[in-house]
């Protein structure tokens, strides 16, 4: 069974119709006892995700389906099962035709073999693409209406304000947070007129300054934890403390990646963010948040997405082993100094260093490991499985994938066999037979999966080689920082790094740790 609750169950709920999924897998368990059907899982999920990549338990569903776990899944209409894309729309209606399992719906059960049902299965999933396009399109206007009135959309509210509903109308507006509304007061006066010194004169703080301020001060950032300067920037840009409403400022933009679609929130470049007066009552006064503007001007953030260059050899590998956060280069233009890596926390304990340390570390890492592979597999390994296509073993590697859900779906049907037996549906000779059945088949999986393991790791450590010799000779040479980070990404899963003591105080500036995580398959790393 599948349950999903969407935007419409959302609207009915507010009309007083009860709640979604209770009502539906109720109606779909009557359903099944009309039918006499035996239902032996439910897939139950609150998303109103558009694509079934952001749907986790219809991910699990097909992969169920897939292997032929189940004869039928019962839903209260097809329309649940998938209102992506034709793309989406393609995997669902395949995966149900080639492992023949039926779609069981209150209106009609729908057999994929069927051409008939097939195409109707195919015209109803169209129709729910038309269907979500249009809600989606009134659910916008609706969106642009409230914000043109003032009100606030967004279901986090900024820091410094609570969300509230509107009497006697739909709709939200913001209220002050009294205690964090005084925060943002702090932040604004430190970044436009300063703290105040010894001398009773004034020192203008940065956005960096003002993190140590409120970590010392141990006020707790919107979600716990400290703070860190993108936070303060933020809160320093947002016209929403000058009682404005600011919206599409970072819009959702769909990209292909590596045939996956990756959404991402670039900042607006194209004017198409709208700001407009709100309903709620600002926190800074007008003239202060114009000053802050002017200051952020001369010294804004520059993030990587809007430079588009990659000046980090190590972005994205390298990670902090004491907060788990991404180091950052640190540059020095002004002071002739090399670059650092460093952690972007200003509570980490974790001790900063020179990035081409890190990098020749990271190489000679690499070459141990490489070594200690080569004794494995024999020198020549790497030349002999060079040409193997990348395709064939990812082949390999969904069908071992495939072994391992079949051995589960065999595990969760030996348990199931003893429930029969203990609520009195299995005699024993049943039960006896039913589980030395599963047994062996259980058994017949696990060696196919052994052998398959066997054959993935080998092709896997020796296809590895010729990337890590390519490394070797051509790393240095290479003057785009990007080029490397392309080159250490296609080997490097990632890297953690961890140094205690000052280099400058105890004269080790290379006494530092990296843990290296190689690309491998999950099979061999876990031995």
């Amino acid at each position: 069974m599948y349950l999903r609750k969407s935007r419409q169950d959302n609207e009915a709920e507010a009309r007083g119709e009860g709640e979604t999924l209770a009502r539906h897998k109720k109606a779909l368990f009557a359903l099944a006892h009309l039918q006499k059907l035996r239902v032996g899982e439910v897939y139950e999920e609150v998303v109103s995700g558009e694509t079934i990549a952001a749907r986790p338990e219809m991910q699990r569903l097909l992969r169920d389906v897939e292997t032929g776990k189940w004869a039928g899944v019962l839903v209260m209409e097809v329309e649940r099962l998938a209102r992506g894309d034709t793309s989406d729309q393609g995997a669902v209606a395949k995966t149900f035709q080639y492992s023949d399992t039926k779609i069981v719906t209150p209106m009609k059960t729908f057999d994929p073999r069927d051409e008939f049902d097939e195409e109707y299965f195919e015209y109803s999933l169209f129709m729910s693409r038309r269907e979500y396009k249009t809600i989606n399109r009134r659910m916008q206007r609706g969106r642009a209406a409230s914000i043109n009135e003032g009100k606030y959309v967004a279901n986090q509210p900024p820091y410094g304000y609570v969300r509230v509903k509107l009497e006697k109308q739909k709709g939200w507006t913001l209220e002050e947070h009294p205690q964090q509304a005084e925060v943002v007061r702090a932040i604004f006066d430190l970044y436009t007129h300063g703290e105040l010194q010894e001398d009773g004169s004034y020192k203008r703080l940065g956005a960096g300054l003002i993190v140590k301020w409120l970590n010392r001060m141990d006020i707790p950032a919107k979600k716990g934890g400290v703070w860190v300067a993108a936070s303060v920037r933020d809160i320093l840009i947002n016209p929403v403390y000058i009682g404005k409403v600011r919206w599409n400022f970072r819009p959702a933009v769909k990209k292909m990646t590596g045939g996956e679609i990756k959404i991402e929130r670039p900042r607006s470049k194209t004017g198409d963010c709208v700001i407009v007066d709100g309903l709620h009552k600002g926190i800074v006064d007008e003239g202060i948040f114009t000053t802050a503007q002017e200051f952020m001007k001369h010294s804004p953030a520059r993030p990587v997405g809007e430079r588009g260059v990659v000046k980090n050899p190590l972005s994205g590998i390298v990670y902090c082993g004491m907060c788990g956060r991404s180091m950052v280069r640190r540059a020095y233009p002004n002071n002739n100094c090399a670059d650092t890596l460093m952690c972007v926390i200003p509570t980490c304990k974790n001790v900063s260093v020179k990035l081409s340390s890190v990098e020749e570390r990271l190489l000679e890492a690499l070459e141990t490991w490489l070594g200690g592979h080569k004794l494995k597999l024999g020198p020549d390994s790497g030349k002999k499985k060079a040409d193997k296509s990348k395709t064939q073993i990812e082949l390999k590697r969904k069908a071992l994938d495939k072994i391992e859900s079949e051995i589960e779906t065999l595990k969760k049907q030996r348990s199931k066999a003893h429930d029969l037996l203990e609520q009195g549906v299995y005699d024993t000779d049943t039960f006896l037979d039913r589980t030395k059945e599963i047994g062996e088949r259980i058994q017949k999986a696990e060696d196919k999966r052994n052998a398959a393991q066997t054959e993935v790791r080998e092709e896997s450590r020796a296809g590895i080689i010729p990337r890590v010799e390519k490394l070797f000779d051509v790393y240095w040479s290479l003057q785009s920082p990007a080029a490397k980070n392309d080159l250490l990404k296609d080997i490097v899963e990632k890297v953690t790094y961890i140094k205690e003591k000052s280099g400058r105080w105890h004269n080790s500036p290379d006494n530092f740790e990296l843990t290296v995580y190689p690309k491998l398959p999950m099979y061999e790393r876990s031995q």
